[in-house]
């Protein structure tokens, strides 16, 4: 995996703002075109990606905490041997002229068929944005613009925030849940969030730790919400 984030030729092969930021560490330079055509390395691009956007995050809220660079490894598991290289990736991006919506458009575009990836995306930027103990106002509009930019919806970007973030202490918030619903449906509802959520998923795929750490947060909000619905319903 990391030898691809550094691999002389993978900017040539995706293309796009990200594809010139990877040959921008690699040591090339990549001409974006105007087509918007890339490949579709999706391991590459989903970590560059989430960097790529945490750094524009930092930028966004003017400075980064240890905390958040503590979160940051938790969730981007790094060798130490890559670290000076993720650490231009990062530095690159927060400097670069392309605006986050560049970063933010070209990964929608990829992953538009499998919109459960782009939550993955989101969840680890919250993850890194909460490290200090709070979502600051800036980080929480920045966050917000790419959840539209991604094509989610006010509601669907609320359901995602509530797995992080205390503004409603609702669980039928996180599982995106309507209190009319019977019981059937909650459950069918339900089970279509795990299937969409498990880990298991993201490894058949063939994407990184990051993306496999990241699901097993979501589900793990998930249930721990569906437990809290179950019991008000008396669902056994």
């Amino acid at each position: 995996m990391w030898g691809k984030i550094g691999g002389a030729g993978l900017g040539f092969a995706i293309g796009g703002p990200l594809g010139a930021l990877l040959g921008a560490v690699a040591g090339h330079f990549v001409i974006d075109s105007p087509s918007g055509l890339f490949g579709n390395d999706k391991e590459a691009v989903f970590t560059a990606g989430l960097i790529a956007l945490s750094a524009k995050m930092a930028k966004a809220d003017g400075v980064v905490t240890r905390d958040e660079t503590l979160a940051f490894r938790d969730i981007v598991k790094v060798p130490d041997s890559e670290l000076p290289r993720v650490e231009r990736l990062f530095d690159l991006a927060k400097q670069t002229t392309d605006g986050y919506e560049a970063y933010a458009s070209q990964i929608a575009e990829l992953f538009r068929e499998d919109r459960a990836l782009l939550e993955d995306v989101l969840d680890g930027l919250f993850h890194i944005a909460k490290a200090d103990g709070a979502v600051h106002e800036a980080e929480r509009h920045y966050l917000a613009s790419v959840a539209t930019l991604f094509g989610f919806t006010e509601e669907e970007f609320g359901r995602i925030e509530a797995r992080h973030v205390r503004v409603a202490d609702d669980p039928w918030l996180v599982l995106g849940a309507d209190r009319t619903w019977d019981n059937d449906r909650l459950k069918r509802h339900w089970r279509t969030l795990v299937a969409q959520a498990h880990p298991d998923r993201q490894l058949a795929l063939g994407l990184p730790a990051e993306a496999v750490e990241i699901a097993t947060r979501r589900l793990a909000a998930i249930n721990a919400a569906w437990d809290r619905v179950a019991a008000e319903r008396g669902i056994r």
